[in-house]
């Protein structure tokens, strides 16, 4: 509850407040016929805005790296062909997948500077998104990112069990810099990250992302996948 509290001395998104709003008026609403009710309705309406909380990041800007576009905990990364629709080839790519709780912050963050050369958007199932096949049957929304020089990533916001709604605000041929916000995922899901051929990530399964913050791989550095264990 202590968090809670002091997350809302943190900026709320915009899009949160219809639903802050929604969740205060029901609450009003159950308090006035059942006290303990409106109780717990101050709860849910505190997490409402907990959930919409819209925190600045402090990002890495040397060039050549690869932040990661969500907050949450590195999931898994395999080495897998990208979905069609993100038009990255049939070649199987390193995908780093970053899984979204209903506590982590939900603002998603441009993984690096380039021009956005794709976007898709591809209705699909809602199966809960820790499930691999989260990432072949569920609605997504693949974007895809042209740097420099000439090479791309691709990153899809997935929908997932509770995740019913996906907002980008970015169009193909705007320019974009690494921890610019994108997008938001209602309500915890998953970001997908897929690298470029012969980029090892920098990250390992189970380790706690920052979007925006939390330096996935770098496009310059000639070091193979790190390994990882608990301590």
């Amino acid at each position: 509850m202590t968090v809670m509290l002091k997350s809302l001395l943190i900026p709320i998104h915009p899009a949160g407040w219809p639903f802050i709003a929604l969740f205060a008026g029901i609450t009003f609403t159950l308090g006035w016929y059942l006290e303990p009710l409106g109780y717990v309705g101050t709860l849910l309406t505190a997490w409402c805005a907990y959930f919409f909380r819209n925190p600045d990041r402090m990002t890495p800007t040397r060039p050549g790296l690869v932040v990661s576009p969500a907050d949450g905990i590195v999931q898994s990364i395999v080495t897998v062909v990208p979905p069609e629709e993100l038009g990255l080839g049939d070649l199987p790519l390193i995908r780093v997948a970053v899984f979204m709780n209903v506590f982590n912050v939900h603002i998603n963050r441009i993984p690096i500077d380039g021009v956005i050369s794709g976007k898709t958007y591809r209705p699909g199932k809602f199966f809960n998104a820790s499930l691999d096949k989260a990432s072949v049957d569920n609605e997504r929304q693949c974007i895809k990112v042209k740097m420099k020089d000439g090479r791309e990533i691709g990153f899809v916001q997935i929908a997932g069990l509770v995740a019913r709604r996906i907002k980008c605000w970015v169009s193909e041929g705007d320019m974009v810099q690494a921890g610019e916000r994108f997008g938001l995922i209602q309500f915890g899901s998953r970001v997908d990250i897929f690298l470029p051929k012969g980029v090892s990530p920098l990250v390992t399964a189970g380790q706690t992302a920052i979007a925006g913050e939390t330096v996935l791989a770098d496009l310059k550095l000639e070091e193979t996948a790190r390994a990882g264990c608990i301590r």
